[in-house]
């Protein structure tokens, strides 16, 4: 079955069904999912679907456009949570240059303190890296993040930068945008990294795949996801779905 590594069920856009959504993943082939926090309020939502449904996992964590809102009692907050049984990663964490907000200063402080929190706990990290690949990577081999381990989730830049992560040993998250028309990076990524560090991911209810592009993503669509892993890497997609089930449960040490 397929684990999704990446969803964010607590969002708006799932409020009329979610609940429905939830409850049909199974059945449809999806054994787990890992529900990230992306604030102090995600996080708390988080934590709640965790509890909810015994197939949902969680990490907790402060996405960078967020951690405006950040200070060190909810850094304790964080680390009181993060013990939960469920709690799988610290996370999403990292830099975000897109929107430039808050201060890069403010973004960089607080990733590093979370990624200090994930070596302290002794969880996996949860990056988000956008437009911001050098001073990511820089952080990551300052603060020695090859001891912490984790995904770099939605991977997007080059291969170059995919051989530091790897050889760093982290897994990529690879979804929807594989299969889109103008991915080729992407694509080159995947043919050239080993099977035992791509996990899927969906980052829904964002980045639906073709031929769903554009509208509401659910863990429903990996299946295109893993149709495109299968033609790029010329492997049954039963092989892709259960080294990625394989994988997603040692790297968030399920297994």
């Amino acid at each position: 079955m397929i684990f999704d590594t990446h969803v964010h069920y607590d969002d708006k856009a799932f409020e009329e069904d979610r609940e429905q959504l939830l409850e049909s993943l199974r059945e449809n082939g999806i054994e787990a999912v890992v529900n990230i926090g992306a604030s102090i309020r995600t996080t708390q939502n988080t934590l709640e679907l965790m509890e909810k449904y015994p197939f949902v996992y969680g990490a907790v964590g402060v996405h960078p456009s967020d951690t405006g809102e950040l200070d060190e009692r909810q850094m304790e907050w964080l680390r009181e949570v993060s013990a939960r049984e469920k709690v799988v990663a610290i996370g999403e964490i990292g830099l975000d240059y897109y929107w430039d907000e808050p201060d890069r200063a403010i973004q960089k402080r607080w990733f590093i303190r979370q990624l200090e929190l994930a070596r302290e706990v002794k969880l996996p990290v949860v990056i988000h890296s956008r437009d911001a690949a050098k001073d990511t990577l820089d952080i990551m081999k300052e603060k020695k993040a090859q001891e912490i381990g984790g995904v770099i989730h939605c991977f997007s830049y080059g291969v170059e930068m995919a051989r530091e992560y790897l050889d760093m040993g982290f897994y990529l998250g690879i979804g929807g945008v594989l299969t889109f028309q103008n991915a080729k990076k992407l694509k080159e990524v995947v043919a050239y990294m080993p099977m035992d560090r791509i996990v899927l991911e969906t980052d829904c209810p964002y980045l639906a795949p073709m031929p769903n592009r554009g509208k509401r993503n659910s863990s429903l669509n990996l299946s295109y996801v893993v149709e495109a892993i299968s033609s790029i890497k010329d492997i049954p997609a039963e092989e892709v779905i259960e080294i990625t089930n394989r994988n997603a449960k040692k790297m968030y040490r399920l297994a």
